[in-house]
Formats: structure tokens, sequence, C-alpha cells
């Protein structure tokens, strides 16, 4: 089971028809979310999990369409992965969840911290979240839409006329699938790794500008970045620092976008701190 008994809170279910992997550690109504990236699972953060149980129930959950969870049955957007979060956490009967996201977790972390700061202000826009969401960690997180570069836009205005000029049905015929193959040809090693259901859902997570939420973010926030990371380059960290009310950067040196990984001493440390743990020998 190994020294930190990882094994032994693993379990397989079934949550809004999905089958999911997940990690529940503990008991209680107080817990700590882990939410991993894009690619990942839900083990990314196993050594994390046993300092954070001295104080906290711990879960975390491979994310659908990663690890061992099922693909959702549609391509889901954003809003969709955060209310399968929100409903996990009630079906574990979770009254209150800090939230620890790393890349497209971080997006999923920030979706419902700003849905939790909304239902503080009473607004309906949205279900109230059943649980209240006291803190967050973002790292190395996802939400800043990139500006294109002069070359993208080229490579994106080649791509939508080739897209249209091979619609038409007789063009299909001469040419099968030479519009996927440019695709894959073009995307991102993400993209090329996803199943084609999987790639609808990261077009729709990269597209989607969060910016607009930060400012609607009011709990605590910390950032942790790499100094190198080059997937979500410091400067994002930078502007979600000045857009989130209560917010601060901790960056960590010799890291990259798995800064966590890089540098885990001092990513448990200050994780130790911002949930107020005691100093674990």
């Amino acid at each position: 089971m190994g020294a930190d008994g990882f094994a032994g809170f693993v379990k397989e279910t079934r949550l809004n028809g999905l089958r999911i992997r997940c990690y529940d550690r503990g008991a209680g109504e107080r817990a700590v979310l882990f939410l991993h990236g894009w690619g990942s699972d839900l083990s990314v953060f196993r050594a994390f999990f046993a300092r954070a149980a001295s104080a906290f129930r711990v879960c975390a959950l491979d994310l659908p369409g990663f690890g061992g969870s099922e693909e959702p049955s549609s391509a889901w957007e954003v809003s969709d992965y955060a209310d399968f979060a929100a409903a996990f956490l009630k079906e574990l009967g979770v009254r209150e969840a800090v939230l620890v996201g790393h890349s497209f977790g971080g997006r999923i972390a920030v979706k419902l911290a700003a849905w939790s700061s909304r239902n503080l202000e009473g607004s309906e826009s949205r279900p109230l979240l059943p649980f209240t969401i006291p803190k967050i960690v973002l790292v190395d997180s996802a939400g800043v839409r990139r500006k294109r570069t002069l070359a993208q836009w080229v490579r994106l205005t080649f791509y939508k006329c080739a897209a249209r000029a091979l619609s038409f049905p007789i063009a299909e015929k001469i040419s099968p699938g030479v519009l996927e193959r440019w695709r894959l040809r073009m995307g991102s090693a993400d993209y090329r790794n996803a199943s084609p259901r999987m790639r609808q859902c990261l077009v729709k997570a990269v597209n989607e500008d969060l910016t607009p939420l930060f400012p609607s973010v009011s709990c605590p926030t910390l950032l942790v970045w790499g100094a190198d990371d080059q997937d979500t380059p410091l400067s994002d960290a930078r502007l979600m620092e000045r857009l989130i009310p209560d917010s601060g950067v901790v960056v960590l040196q010799n890291a990259g976008h798995y800064s966590f990984l890089d540098q885990p001493f001092t990513f448990g440390r200050v994780l130790d701190s911002f949930l107020g743990l005691r100093e674990m020998s």
C-alpha cells in the first residue's frame, strides 16, 4: 500500500452517471480538494496528501476524461467540470473546502471561488454551492487567454479557410481526413494526445478567458508559480495578483509548469503555512 497509505484511500465510484476514480482520506465536513491539471490525474499531488490530512479531510478525483475516470458524454466546458467537482464534494458531505488547483485544475478552482463569492452576494444567477470556500491555492494556473502572435493568426486564418473549403462533401471524398491530420500536426501535445471528445473540451477551455472572474474571487488566494514556467508564464500570476483582491504570489525558483513537483519541499512548507498546519517533522 505504500508508506503514505495512498492506495488504501483510492476507490472507484459513480457520480452523475460517470465512473470515476477518487481519493478520500479522513472524515468530516472540512476538506482540502486537490484538482489536477490537463493530461494528469489525482496521483500528481500524492506527496502532499498525508501532510494535509493532519488537519483536513483530503479529497481528490481523476477529472472526467483523465486517469481512471470516464470521459464526459459531451464536450464539456470549464463550468461543467466545476459543476462536477461541486457535485463530488456534495456527495461526500463536505461543507467547507479549500481548493488546490494546478493548471487546468486552477481554472476549476477560479470558477468555484467566483461562484462562491456570488453566493455570498445573494446572486441568483446560479444555484447556491452546498459548501463554502475559505481559501484557494492556484498552482501555475491556467485561465488567462494567450494573445496570439502574428504567426498564430496566419495559421488560424489558413485553417479557417481550409476548413471552409474542405467542408464540401466532394473535398472530403478527394482528401479524406486531411483537415484533421492538419489540425493534429499544428496542435499542441495536449491536443494530439487527447481523444476526439477531449480535444473539443480542450479547445473550449483554452478559448475561455477567466480574467473577468478574478475580481469576483473574494477568498484569500495563494498563487504558487514556477519562475521558469513556459506554459502559464509568471506574467499570468502577476495579472491574477493584481485582479484577485486578497492574493499573493510565491515564486519557486528553478521550477517550471509543475513547480510543486520541481520544488516539493518548498511547496510543501508554503502550503503548510497557508493551510495553517503545524510544522511537520
